[in-house]
């Protein structure tokens, strides 16, 4: 394989080049333009000097010193590296370990598209690719969904449409099948706002994946935070290179957008795909290790991901490359926001701690590009003080895993307990989860609003497994079932995994309705998880990351019992829609526009011995707005048996605002106990005794 390296005399301003941006930019303020040249940047703090090697021609590369140098940053003018091109960089007056194209070169951090060279018998080689950013977005524009009218869909490209027949079939687990019309309408027919994409930055698979014989299906190993994942375009955008694959995902982002759907990344700043010290340098680590990954005393990693390593978030270059990542995305791909896996280790300083008022939150919080974003955090790691729910700065919505935990409690922990012949838990913290967690966000002077609440994502058992396993079943990851978590608040209702018994089977779906409708009606913004609509199983697998096939690939051949979840989720999301719909515009965030009342069964106040007696089992929540033209009536019977239920009388509804109608204020809407909506329509007055059956979920227009 041939290789030259370019020089050349040149006049000086043929050699003015700049510092910033990073990356390779055709385009540079100051800098003059010349036909054929571009800016090349990247900082590489760890090597005196930098050469960038570029195949001009198919097997013939050439090379370029950056010989402009500041503060780390090594840049020049490079002629020749087109879009199209392959490139990466190695230290000048380091030997080549092999001809230029048959080695690993280095990644380019700010790297728009990167390429995959299989090679036989060894690892895949990676190059990074100069592209283009011209696109034509048809006049796009961000829906800008308001926070309380957003419903998110956590999906996964491939999983999402690899089984659907109404895709063509090389359109099915693509970014192409993700914005196909079928796609779009199973969406708006559920009723969803949002959807909320595992990794789609490219990635890579671990070490011990490869020797297994898998691959991270769930893309937590990011390679490139400027380059889309190459394997969920189509074949022929693959086939045609990463710019086709950049212009597959823009046209997959223009189309949710025209029918009202924002498109979330979920983004994995936290560490890189490059794992732990004895791997090889595939980017980060041969152009600067000690800068851009955190270190101790004795000069080991600093490890708060559990991925072998950790970006150093104390480091300003480091926090600019997040920085540049998260604005390339809204600018150049338009998408309406980002979930942060791991969040705390993106704000913790430089003795490892935690601060809300880290560098990086605050330049996101006054950053223009990012004004109208959507902020989202997992907010937790595995360092210390890595529990941070609550505690993120306004602007920033968390994923509740409060919420999580208490309805799985209330719905499952506690019903098996019941039916074990013990007390169960009390309504106190059910309380607190329907109405968003207030207290928790409240710290951070944030409203419930800051609230994701949960009950299933992509990590653990989906909603239907919940209700099938008491034990994670993992053997197939290869890990002798010790990954995962073995603490899942689940509960099998007597038999463990699959059964024919149909009485079992109707008390699963009737638990699965009661936590979606648990999920649907609390304060503050819903997440689910892709196929819970339906109930996706993955046979109890909890973590299903390295399943790139039917375990975890949502099923489009539903059932009898897939349909009627799906129709439930559908119906509480049209409900939840028409009630906000006729709310004040600062409901529910300012509590001077909204009222969340609270009784127990006999239609009284509730005390607070009964917020705290465990054989007090149903609960009333009256909530809307004195200047709403709608409220809603949620009675929840957590107990085994059925309860008659005194609803609230004209009194209460009067003090609350609620204008009363002709002495029929009660319309029965939905109940979880009652699938087929036998008593659908049914009309009680004020004080009016109404029969709620046992574990169940029911609402009332008023």
């Amino acid at each position: 394989m041939a290789h030259v390296v370019t020089g050349g005399r040149q006049t000086p301003s043929e050699r003015v080049s700049r510092a910033f941006p990073l990356g390779v930019h055709d385009s540079v303020a100051g800098v003059p333009e010349v036909p054929g040249a571009v800016n090349v940047s990247v900082y590489a703090p760890g090597l005196e000097a930098v050469d960038v090697w570029f195949e001009e021609q198919p097997g013939q590369w050439s090379s370029t010193l950056l010989d402009g140098r500041s503060a780390g940053v090594h840049h020049g003018r490079v002629e020749g590296l087109r879009p199209g091109i392959r490139y990466g960089f190695w230290g000048h007056g380091t030997a080549l370990p092999a001809e230029p194209g048959s080695f690993q070169l280095l990644l380019d951090p700010y790297g728009r598209g990167i390429d995959t060279v299989e090679r036989v018998g060894g690892k895949p080689l990676y190059f990074s690719v100069a592209t283009s950013h011209r696109f034509d977005w048809n006049g796009d524009e961000l829906p800008h969904t308001r926070w309380r009218d957003s419903v998110i869909y956590e999906a996964h490209v491939r999983g999402m449409t690899k089984l659907n027949p109404a895709l063509p079939e090389d359109l099915r687990g693509t970014y192409a099948g993700m914005g196909h019309p079928e796609t779009i309408r199973y969406l708006k027919e559920l009723g969803i706002t949002a959807v909320e994409l595992l990794p789609v930055h490219l990635h890579i698979d671990e070490r011990h994946l490869q020797d297994l014989g898998l691959s991270n299906y769930w893309g937590y190993n990011t390679l490139g935070y400027f380059a889309p994942h190459l394997d969920y375009a189509t074949p022929t955008a693959q086939a045609a290179g990463p710019q086709a694959v950049q212009d597959e995902f823009k046209t997959m982002v223009r189309d949710l957008h025209a029918a009202g759907i924002e498109v979330i990344l979920d983004v994995v700043y936290n560490h890189t795909a490059e794992g732990t010290q004895d791997e090889p340098a595939l980017c980060w680590r041969g152009l600067g290790e000690q800068t851009y990954y955190r270190h101790d005393a004795e000069g080991r990693y600093v490890d708060t991901t559990g991925c072998g390593n950790s970006l150093d978030f104390s480091e300003p270059r480091v926090i600019q490359m997040a920085l540049d990542s998260l604005r390339y995305w809204v600018s150049e791909y338009h998408v309406d926001g980002f979930r942060f896996d791991l969040a705390p280790t993106l704000a913790r300083d430089a003795d490892n701690r935690y601060d809300r008022r880290h560098p990086l939150l605050v330049a996101l919080a006054a950053d223009p590009v990012m004004h109208g974003i959507k902020l989202i955090a997992e907010p937790w790691d595995l360092g210390p003080d890595g529990w941070q729910t609550g505690n993120f700065p306004p602007g920033w919505a968390d994923w509740n895993d409060r919420f999580r935990d208490t309805a799985r409690d209330f719905w499952l922990v506690d019903q098996a307990t019941l039916a074990a012949g013990a007390p169960a838990g009390s309504l106190a913290r059910l309380g607190t989860a329907l109405a968003g967690s207030a207290d928790l966000f409240a710290r951070s002077g944030r409203t419930p609003l800051s609230s994701v609440n949960l009950v299933t994502a992509h990590d653990g058992f989906t909603l239907a497994d919940l209700t099938a396993y008491n034990h994670k079943h993992n053997e197939a990851n290869g890990e002798e079932n010790r990954d995962g978590s073995s603490h899942n608040r689940s509960w099998n209702h007597g038999v463990e995994g699959e059964t024919p018994d149909p009485q079992v089977r109707r008390h699963r779906e009737q638990t699965a309705r009661n936590l979606m409708a648990t999920l649907l009606l609390s304060v503050g913004i819903p997440m689910i998880t892709a196929g819970d609509e339906t109930g996706r199983t993955q046979q109890g697998n909890n973590n299903a990351y390295c399943q790139d096939n039917e375990t975890a690939w949502l099923s489009w051949d539903h059932d009898d019992a897939a349909q009627r979840m799906f129709d439930a989720t559908a119906a509480l999301l049209r409900l939840r829609r028409e009630f906000l719909s006729l709310q004040p515009y600062a409901f529910p965030a300012d509590p001077r526009d909204a009222f969340l009342l609270w009784f127990d069964a006999a239609g009284e106040p509730m005390t607070d011995s009964a917020w705290h007696d465990p054989g007090c089992r149903v609960l009333q929540l009256l909530i809307g707005s004195g200047r709403g033209d709608r409220a809603g009536l949620v009675v929840i019977n957590g107990g085994l048996e059925a309860e008659d239920v005194v609803l609230p009388g004209r009194r209460t509804l009067d003090e609350a605002g609620v204008t009363a109608n002709g002495g029929h204020l009660y319309e029965l809407v939905f109940s979880t106990a009652d699938p087929d909506g036998r008593r659908k329509g049914a009309r009680l007055a004020c004080g009016e005794k109404d029969r709620a059956a046992g574990n169940s979920v029911s609402v009332y227009r008023i």
